[in-house]
């Protein structure tokens, strides 16, 4: 006899939850405070960097400002993702609009480029038209408070981006740490101008121009990636490892699994005795379900196929 049953996601996609707030909107939330808050950090971080620059025409300050005005714009698609992934999964978009946070890191993208362009522009302007840095402990004052700023947004876009399983909060994480490097290259620029050394204010600027485009570079495939429905080969193995708890499976013969946001769907084929009931069936797949949500709790929504151990029926 054959058997294949199915154990499926009996809440729409949303993962297992243990009270009356579904989680998605719980994690969303949390993404949308990330967002909002960052906003606003960078935001006066890149105001205050504006009004220095003006008084003290420093190009290196205006690329990290510029940087900084960029970033803080990304909290926008991001902010916008998060709201929409709150939304229930319907018949037209039936794992619901997680993807929208990957659209969102397309975004996120475009918008450091231009802002590597524009400050690469800026830089390479001034090499051929040179202008005296002044106010020079104003510039500096400028950049250790970029350097904080970026740094306290770095901080909690990874912390909830982790607790989330964000990837796109985490990385816009780690885009505000290496911004706040960029800063503090900001200030060691000013100080060479001091030194007598006038060409480190444009240089400092090119350079952060280059790591703008390495941060573009890395971002692309991350993102590409996670559109293309890649996913960490540890994830695969976890899955495989999870459904071994249960006693029952003899073999994991495929797992598949795709992001969607910051939520992962997964569909596993497992292998049991092939004189198990039907009813039996069903039980080792929802004991397997049970052990990955346990395991990957960013997991929203696994189905289980169950199939006899064909092994075990030759055999016989």
């Amino acid at each position: 006899m054959h058997k294949h049953t199915h154990e499926g996601s009996h809440n729409h996609g949303h993962g297992h939850t243990h009270g009356v707030i579904d989680s998605s909107i719980t994690t969303n939330d949390r993404g949308l405070w990330a967002v909002k808050w960052s906003f606003i950090i960078l935001a006066v971080t890149s105001c205050f960097q504006i009004i220095v620059f003006y008084f003290s025409h420093s190009i290196a300050l205006l690329a990290d400002a510029i940087h900084n005005i960029g970033d803080a714009t990304t909290a926008i698609p991001l902010a916008i993702a998060f709201t929409l992934g709150k939304l229930k999964p319907n018949k037209r978009f039936t794992y619901g609009y997680g993807r929208i946070e990957d659209l969102a890191g397309l975004f996120v993208i475009l918008t450091v480029l231009v802002s590597g362009v524009i400050a690469g522009y800026e830089a390479i302007h001034r090499f051929f038209h040179p202008e005296i840095v002044k106010n020079l402990k104003a510039v500096m004052l400028a950049a250790l408070i970029g350097f904080i700023g970026n740094e306290v947004v770095a901080v909690f876009r990874i912390k909830v981006g982790k607790e989330i399983n964000s990837a796109a909060l985490i990385a816009d994480g780690y885009h505000a740490r290496i911004d706040g490097f960029t800063s503090l290259a900001v200030l060691f620029g000013a100080l060479g101008v001091s030194l007598g050394y006038p060409l480190a204010d444009p240089i400092i600027g090119v350079l952060i121009t280059l790591t703008i485009f390495k941060i573009v570079w890395d971002s692309i495939k991350i993102v590409f990636v996670r559109l293309l429905d890649g996913v960490e080969p540890e994830l695969i193995e976890e899955l495989k490892h999870s459904a071994r708890h249960v006693k029952e499976v003899l073999d994991v013969s495929e797992v598949r699994a795709r992001w969607v946001g910051h939520k992962v769907h997964a569909e596993l084929n497992i292998a049991v005795s092939p004189d198990i009931s039907v009813e039996k069936g069903h039980e080792i797949a929802k004991a397997v379900k049970d052990q990955i949500m346990k395991h990957l709790p960013y997991l929203s929504n696994a189905i289980i196929h169950v199939d006899p151990d064909l092994n075990q029926s030759m055999v016989k």
